[in-house]
């Protein structure tokens, strides 16, 4: 059943962030472009992935130099939104959030199915609704024995939904799935995410957290347990760093400049290094033949051994 699965995924979620560092259990950091370094003079890989994806960058590893310039050459028509020819940083920009939110559309598409019943490729309230929660509704959850949690769930997700759907046509698109589903990754969803942690902490209904439910969202003593030394610590960030206003309490803004924290904005840096890097002209966008000219920076092979003869070194391979 769609419910049952769906509190086993919480469950899990809920085992897993026990086993994150306490501090960093709600902050929704920016996932990083690449593993690798980013030093050019050795290697071009966290471009790669930074450009591709990571998974992505591993096909392209196995290719000959003409077969990755043949690829790469499709995908600068892709980036080309408007089709003037040029790939703005803008376009770039966008391109590189696109390939690092990979994961997410990976997730949503193992879902999608699940809930759009018609297949008319858009999910409805309804159909979300009676998917996950259509056993139990008939009944008002009263063969379940904490029909109350179920209910807050239910009231939950349909104000979830309603706010990522932004023609409030009742219908999801698929980019407003993704918003339901992941909604840490959309600036319009970003109250909401600090509406439901806030909730998620609040044990008094005052609409703001002091350091009792702070500290008790991330750890509960037992009985002749001492205070773990993270513990003290935490207390400390919360007065000295999250509590920015002194008054003992996380009102919404702390509360979102603690589990949204501005960040850098990695895929930005690497548009503006990438143009940078090509653009021979100077004009503040790239072309393809200047991107071409430079294939190896974008796509090319870890196997070719940077600033050596690249076709030679492939036919020695």
């Amino acid at each position: 059943m769609m419910l049952l699965n769906s509190l086993a995924s919480l469950y899990f979620l809920a085992a897993v962030a026990f086993a994150v560092p306490a501090q960093e259990k709600r902050i929704h950091h920016q996932p990083d472009l690449s593993d690798h370094a980013h030093d050019d003079a050795h290697s071009f890989q966290y471009d790669h992935e930074a450009f591709l994806g990571k998974e992505e960058a591993k096909t392209f590893d196995q290719l000959t130099p003409e077969e990755s310039k043949d690829r790469l050459a499709k995908i600068v028509d892709r980036i080309d939104t408007d089709k003037d020819g040029y790939i703005s940083h803008g376009e770039l920009h966008y391109w590189i959030k696109h390939r690092q939110r990979r994961y997410i559309e990976e997730n949503v598409n193992k879902h999608w199915k699940d809930y759009d019943k018609n297949q008319d490729n858009k999910i409805s309230w309804e159909e979300y609704k009676n998917t996950t929660y259509g056993y139990y509704l008939g009944e008002e959850f009263d063969d379940i024995d904490d029909k109350e949690t179920y209910k807050s769930m239910l009231k939950r997700d349909e104000r979830r939904f309603k706010m990522a759907d932004r023609d409030s046509d009742g219908i999801a698109t698929r980019e407003e799935f993704t918003a339901f589903l992941h909604p840490e990754e959309f600036d319009y969803m970003k109250d909401l995410v600090i509406q439901e942690t806030v909730e998620d902490i609040d044990k008094n209904g005052d609409g703001k957290i002091n350091l009792e439910e702070y500290i008790g969202d991330m750890y509960t003593a037992e009985d002749g347990e001492s205070e773990p030394d993270w513990v003290q610590t935490e207390k400390k960030h919360f007065s000295e760093i999250r509590d920015t206003n002194k008054d003992g309490y996380l009102d919404a803004d702390e509360v979102g400049q603690w589990v949204l924290p501005g960040e850098v904005d990695h895929a930005d840096n690497e548009a503006k290094h990438l143009i940078h890097e090509t653009d021979t002209d100077k004009d503040e966008r790239i072309t393809k033949k200047e991107i071409l000219a430079n294939w190896n920076m974008f796509v090319g092979s870890q196997a070719t051994n940077y600033g050596e003869d690249l076709t030679k070194k492939h036919d020695e391979l």
